[in-house]
């Protein structure tokens, strides 16, 4: 089946106000609509409503980072789905691997604040993965199924769903997973989508990959067959590079 693929760009904590301009003024210049892709951008949160303004009138959607799982409440420094929503967000990272590792973020809560991120029609980018201790081991197809098993629910709307496969161990190392990897993990994470929507709506849900994906290697991942877009990080900081692997899912 054609699914539209999916771009997005993880600025994670980088870039000022006037670097997210001059990136986001050099995204407009390249990236124009297509029917094949679309593309995505997750700023930090300071820089969502400037961002919003700056994209206004393209095609490129916006995406933020995190979100809270409770409505509004005595949780200072957190960010509720509504203020994401008010602030033209689309798109919702949750549960990256950062989040997991260094704020201790458990399956359970990835669960929860994707359906609060559903709840009011943002579409969550639900991120799975396994570390190199699991790769090297053999497990690695085990861990992802548990994460995605407890980090999705058979109440979300699979048409608002995307999953990121993220193999921990090929986020900023350099290192990547090789296109017969990522389309081996992408196609067992489908299965379980299967077992849980029906063949028809698991069909349609979009898996892209999150582990270091660059202009060098983007050709080759993305004609996977289950591989429906990526999830970038570095790449997504510098426009020249961000455009090429756009381009390189469109040609797909």
């Amino acid at each position: 089946m054609s699914r539209t693929k999916l771009i997005a760009g993880n600025w994670k904590m980088n870039t000022n106000f006037s670097e997210a301009q001059i990136l986001c003024s050099a995204l407009k210049k390249t990236i124009r609509p297509s029917a094949t892709v679309e593309v995505a951008v997750c700023p930090p949160f300071t820089h969502l409503s400037i961002v919003n303004t700056l994209l206004n009138g393209t095609q490129i959607m916006l995406g933020a980072q995190n979100i809270h799982q409770d409505k509004k409440g005595a949780f200072t420094g957190e960010v509720s789905a509504q203020m994401l929503k008010d602030t033209g967000v689309e798109y919702v990272i949750i549960g990256h691997s950062e989040r997991r590792e260094h704020f201790g973020e458990t399956n359970t809560i990835v669960k929860e604040k994707a359906l609060r991120c559903l709840e009011l029609g943002m579409k969550p980018i639900v991120c799975v993965g396994e570390v190199l201790s699991e790769r090297k081991s053999g497990n690695y197809l085990n861990i992802v199924e548990e994460q995605v098993r407890e980090g999705l629910s058979r109440e979300m709307d699979p048409k608002k769903l995307v999953v990121a496969y993220e193999p921990v161990w090929a986020i900023g190392t350099g290192e990547t997973a090789s296109p017969e990897q990522a389309n081996e993990v992408h196609g067992h994470i489908r299965s379980i989508l299967t077992e849980y929507f029906g063949s028809e709506s698991a069909q349609e849900i979009r898996i892209i990959y999150g582990g270091s994906m660059k202009p060098s290697n983007a050709d080759e991942l993305l004609a996977q067959p289950e591989v429906d877009g990526g999830l970038i990080g570095g790449a997504s900081l510098n426009a020249e590079d961000f455009c090429a692997i756009v381009t390189a899912g469109e040609k797909q």
